[in-house]
């Protein structure tokens, strides 16, 4: 009986401890194989050959026996020197005596070779020349580990070629290091998942990001685990009063034009590097540490909490002489201008009640003034030093992951003393004792409980050694990509036409980049314009200002986009203010498409004391559809602006379209229902602001040309026939439209010039230009038309 419970309690340990655990993968002794695609490129001659040499160093002494390949495209007798070369300039951990390094360079560079990989005869030679040698020798395969350091385009072609020509024998693994970028865009990086998921399986890929390998980024999740007790009463919107994760560089990107003039520093740091530290420093701890999927969870939920990115949340900027080193490098003439940013300013928002209100701002650039990467969470200090402000207990409270160079030179995690002393758990970590009489961030080292690694490792040789191990922790998942992806994308797709400030680069750049944070928008300190109209190869964007004029006898307001939403956002607060201290209540009622969304952002990111929670929120019209497919036009109310702002939920009057299961049916009476609690909460039927969009055929609303608009009568809501599916649509009809105090009409995008320039000359006929009828009795309407829009 004795030994049936022993039994049973191991049985029950062991399903524990494998409950989602991420364990190394038994590396029993054998053969591997590395092959380097691209293995005389940059990045192989700067990190990698110098992490697998790391790696052969630790490994070859128990029981492990290697082969190293360079692939390239070039001939063998070509990029032989060149691979040789790379390999000789390898060195050896400081630990590891002069003799022995001399013999382990040698016995490396003996097992090394170059191998052209261009077509699938090569990878088919490179298997045989693999298998002959395992077979020659006696030697059980382990596994193959290829590196692909090439650019994306190249990774589904070359999976394809593995795949099919170079895989090992049944037992022994396929590993496939993915460097970034990974994809361009959301749509991109889906297509290349897709592509790649097609050759290999999920556990055989490994999207390296380099920032994971670095120490103190690695040891962001333990520290906070470690230090709970102290973190977890301040980890929070209560006492946080932002967080900064920076990475300024000092150099240009000469020689590398090519690539960058495509990413930007968006792509190159912002969406991968960045975007990683800023997930470890806000995700919610995962109960197992070493539980990969539990970790990516995390990582997920923080990254569907952030609010949108669009235009105002960002600013950005390009050193002065990257124009001519674009004009150079791409061989371009002396008129092209460049609109890739090599500086950006990101603030981000978390929608979530733990860091409601905190800023994180997310920065780097390039041509800077000093080359350092750091994390900062700053926390409100609400101490006052009457006497004394130098005290130690008014000065900045903060926690700082600093990654290395700038004034400390080394990596380190500091804690400012006047917050607590942190723990040192892990013996690969140490405290540091003896400051230098250097300051950082405000504060000398003297200040701080410094932490810092024992012994400093290379990011690269770190993530290696951790694909050798199977370990997946600090990696990049499918999901976690494309989440990141989807975050950035509306954001970069905003910036394309966005000229960024020039600055002349180091020192010199002074104040210029100082960024303002007011709510959730973000701008540059200084108003001073950098960009002159010979910049921007035309006349400046702020040539323009907001004008006032007449449209088809109506107000009308013009503008570029972005200060033409600003100012209907105005007007509408304004609108809201009046009504609510005049009656007490907000009567709104908005339109269905895509020209409002700017708008919702704005009223969602910006007009915090807009009067929400007195504001009904009606619609103008919508789809028969259900109201949580992406086609209605509630749902995308809902996403883009009502989940986003404190208002009531039974202030909300979403369309009846679907009753009794069905959409739009007559006899269910769902525009009746609509118009019977329109009737009955909205003094007199009559709106106090309405806002319309229209169509390229002059339909506004779901009142569309040939829609016999004169047959409903009096009533206030109808069901209509669009020409496009859906077909069906609930509208308010020009009755309901015409009894509104103000009636906003939204005209944006060039595609509408010629509809402007033909509702300028066209008589009033609503049965061919529906929104030739908007007329308001006693109310007032405006039109809102873009520069795009009016002037073509």
């Amino acid at each position: 009986m004795m030994l049936w419970t022993v039994f049973l309690l191991l049985v029950t340990l062991c399903v524990h401890r494998g409950s989602g655990e991420e364990r190394e993968e038994p590396q029993r002794p054998g053969h591997v194989s590395v092959i380097i695609v691209g293995g005389t490129g940059d990045l192989a001659k700067k990190y990698l050959w110098q992490g697998f040499f790391q790696l052969y160093v630790n490994q070859v002494g128990v029981g492990n026996s290697f082969s190293f390949y360079g692939g390239g495209l070039s001939p063998a007798e070509k990029a032989k020197p060149v691979f040789f070369e790379i390999l000789k300039a390898t060195s050896c951990p400081k630990d590891v005596s002069k003799e022995r390094c001399a013999v382990l360079k040698d016995q490396f560079l003996r097992v090394s070779q170059y191998q052209q990989l261009k077509t699938t005869e090569d990878y088919q030679e490179l298997a045989r020349h693999i298998e002959q040698q395992l077979q020659q020798e006696g030697m059980t395969e382990q596994g193959r580990l290829f590196y692909l350091s090439v650019p994306a385009f190249a990774y589904a072609d070359i999976a394809e070629k593995i795949n099919s020509s170079c895989r090992p024998a049944s037992g022994a693994w396929v590993r496939v290091v993915l460097e970034k970028p990974f994809g361009h865009d959301y749509r991109s990086a889906q297509v290349l998942a897709s592509e790649l998921g097609s050759s290999l399986k999920n556990e055989e890929m490994y999207k390296i990001d380099h920032y994971l390998g670095k120490q103190v980024v690695s040891k962001i999740l333990p520290f906070r685990m470690e230090n709970r007790k102290f973190l977890d009463p301040i980890w929070n919107r209560h006492k946080i009063e932002r967080i900064e994760i920076v990475l300024k560089e000092i150099l240009d990107v000469k020689g590398r034009i090519p690539f960058y003039d495509q990413y930007g520093v968006i792509r190159d740091v912002l969406q991968n590097h960045l975007t990683e530290v800023m997930t470890l420093l806000t995700m919610k701890l995962p109960v197992n540490m070493s539980s990969g999927e539990e970790v990516v969870e995390k990582k997920l939920q923080i990254l569907s909490s952030l609010l949108p990115l669009g235009k105002n949340q960002a600013v950005v900027g390009q050193y002065q002489a990257y124009k001519s080193e674009v004009q150079q490098e791409l061989n371009k003439t002396k008129d092209h201008v460049s609109l890739t940013p090599t500086f950006a300013a990101v603030l981000a928002h978390i929608d979530d009640a733990q860091y409601e209100g905190v800023p994180i701002l997310l920065i780097s650039g390039k041509m800077l003034d000093e080359r350092v990467g750091y994390a900062r969470v700053l926390f409100k200090n609400d101490i006052f030093c009457l006497q004394n402000d130098d005290n130690v207990h008014c000065r900045p409270k903060q926690v700082v992951f600093y990654f290395g160079h700038g004034s400390l030179q080394y990596p380190g995690i500091l804690v400012s003393k006047n917050l607590f002393r942190p723990t040192v758990t892990d013996s690969d970590w140490k405290e540091v004792t003896e400051h230098t009489d250097v300051s950082v961030l405000g504060l000398p080292l003297s200040d701080y409980y410094v932490q810092t690694p024992a012994v400093e490792k290379e990011a690269y040789a770190e993530l290696i050694s951790h694909i050798f191990s199977g370990r997946r922790n600090n990696f990049i998942s499918t999901e976690n990509l494309l989440a990141s992806w989807s975050l950035w994308t509306p954001l970069l797709s905003s910036l394309v036409s966005s000229f960024p400030r020039i600055y002349p680069g180091g020192a010199e750049n002074g104040g210029m980049l100082d960024v303002h944070l007011k709510g959730k928008e973000i701008s540059y300190n200084s108003e001073v314009v950098l960009i002159s109209p010979d910049q921007m190869g035309g006349e400046s964007a702020n040539s323009f200002q907001v004008m006032q004029g007449k449209f088809r006898s109506a107000d009308m307001v013009s503008a570029w986009t972005e200060e033409l939403v600003e100012t209907l956002a105005r007007d509408m607060q304004e609108a809201a203010e009046a009504a609510v201290h005049e009656g007490g209540v907000f009567h709104l009622a908005l339109s269905g498409g895509s020209t409002p969304l700017a708008l919702f952002h704005r009223l969602a990111l910006h007009h915090f004391s807009f009067p929400w929670r007195d504001t009904h929120v009606w619609m103008v019209d919508e789809r028969c559809v259900p109201l949580t497919e992406l086609e209605s036009n509630f749902y995308n109310l809902h996403e883009n602006l009502l989940q986003h702002v404190r208002i009531p939920y039974y202030n909300i009057h979403p369309m009846p379209v679907q009753l009794n299961q069905r959409l739009c049916v007559e006899e269910d009476g769902g525009a009746l229902l609509y118009e019977n609690e329109l009737s009955q909460q909205v003094n007199g039927s009559s709106f106090h602001f309405v806002l319309l969009g229209v169509g390229y055929d002059g339909h506004t609303a779901s009142l569309f040309p040939g829609g016999k608009l004169g047959e409903v009568g009096e009533r206030l809501v109808a069901v209509t026939e669009s020409p496009v599916k859906p077909h069906q649509r609930m509208s308010l009809t020009l009755n309901a439209i015409n009894r509104a105090r103000r009636v906003a009409l939204l005209v944006m995008g060039k595609g509408k010039h010629e509809l402007i320039t033909q509702l300028s000359r066209v008589k009033d006929n609503p049965d061919k230009y529906p929104v030739t009828g908007v007329k308001p009795a006693n109310g007032k309407l405006v039109w809102y038309i873009d520069y795009d829009a009016l002037l073509g």
